[in-house]
């Protein structure tokens, strides 16, 4: 299996355009628009700047960070989507944003830092990509080559860790562990589950099957096939 391979699906282009377009707008906008349009949860709080939930998504501080979440959502989003379908694909991918910045807004009330960046939507995507791919091989580091139920595990306890240490750095750590959190619950919840659940039942019955053998036994009256 090949990440990201083939012609890039609608939902996937349509992000990569409007994350692109938006932050080459920001070179010509004053730093007014990042702390209007990013997310800052005191103005959320005091002010009720709730569309920062979700606009906060669309600005990077900087084309390394743009490149880095651009790259992850066509390696993995793309498989995603082919799988999904382009509609319930983005709903997840807006349900895990959204998420990430209640978690940070939750827990981080007087921050009047802008958090920025689709990392939210990313990490959403990343945990998909590990319940649905588990044995998929990645490189950690671009060096390590690890499973992507593994890599998966490392990457929400490192949001986890740098959320509880890092404090109010304005780097969104608590936004990517909440788009993991709310992209499991709305999995959970949400339509594709028991087709995820399919999946799951057909993965095991397979697993059963290479693992149980039927050896058929002799055609006596008191023989019957065997497992072993």
């Amino acid at each position: 299996m090949m990440f990201g391979g083939g012609v890039v699906p609608p939902a996937v282009k349509f992000l990569l355009i409007v994350n692109t377009a938006v932050f080459f707008l920001q070179l010509f906008l004053p730093t007014q628009f990042l702390i209007l349009f990013g997310l800052v949860p005191a103005l959320v709080w005091e002010d009720f700047y709730l569309w920062q939930l979700f606009t906060y998504q669309f600005l990077h501080g900087g084309l390394l960070h743009l490149l880095f979440n651009m790259f992850a959502l066509w390696m993995f989003g793309c498989d995603l989507e082919r799988r999904w379908g382009s509609e319930f694909f983005l709903k997840y991918y807006f349900v895990s944003v959204v998420g990430g910045g209640i978690l940070n807004t939750l827990f981080l009330p007087g921050q009047v830092a802008p958090s920025i960046g689709a990392s939210a939507g990313i990490y959403g995507i990343l945990l998909a990509y590990g319940l649905i791919y588990p044995n998929q091989i990645v490189y950690f580091y671009f060096l390590f080559p690890i499973k992507m139920k593994h890599f998966v595990w490392i990457i929400g306890a490192i949001a986890l860790y740098s959320a509880i240490a890092s404090g109010q750095s304005g780097i969104a750590h608590l936004a990517h562990l909440g788009g993991m959190v709310f992209g499991y619950l709305y999995l959970r919840g949400g339509n594709p589950w028991d087709r995820f659940k399919l999946y799951l039942d057909q993965r095991r019955l397979a697993r059963l099957r290479r693992r149980f053998q039927v050896v058929q036994g002799k055609r006596d009256d008191d023989t019957k096939p065997t497992l072993h």
